[in-house]
């Protein structure tokens, strides 16, 4: 059972790792591109198509598989391995406080900015999204990397 759910965390956590690594590589650039109207109602669109069930059940995995697998007792499991999940998983933890704390109030206003010049409305979301974006990325690139790390122990 606990060789299953350290699969799980790690599929999980590469699945959300890579999902944030293509948008901070790959959407987020294309969409500097446009001009600000393009952009403030493509990100109203984007903020309103992501967080749906796959997304949610993948945002959610990323804490529950690592936590049950290290839940779960086995017999020869290292201290480096649990070390590993253990990180992992405050990274994880971390990733989705700046998730709940920065990205989700800035998706709010960019919504309720309806009526606003999509130039200020752009000013005041862009450059702050962008840098919580890539802190996020960053912790889920680390959670997956320890997760992973643990599986191979």
């Amino acid at each position: 059972m606990a060789s299953l759910l350290l699969a799980f965390a790690v599929v999980s956590t590469g699945l959300y790792a890579g999902f944030l690594l293509i948008f901070q590589t790959g959407i987020m650039p294309a969409l500097a591109r446009l001009s600000d109207e393009q952009f403030v109602a493509a990100m109203r669109r984007v903020n309103e198509e992501v967080p749906r069930a796959v997304f949610l059940a993948v945002f959610l995995a990323v804490i529950v598989f690592p936590v049950a697998a290290l839940a779960v007792p086995t017999q020869g499991r290292s201290a480096g391995q649990i070390w590993l999940l253990v990180v992992g998983v405050v990274c994880a933890a971390l990733n989705h406080l700046v998730t709940i704390a920065g990205n989700i109030p800035l998706n709010n206003a960019l919504a309720s900015s309806v009526g606003a010049p999509a130039s200020e409305a752009r000013a005041a979301f862009e450059a702050r999204w962008n840098r919580f974006h890539a802190v996020r990325t960053g912790l889920a690139l680390a959670s997956f990397v320890l997760v992973a790390g643990a599986s191979l122990m």
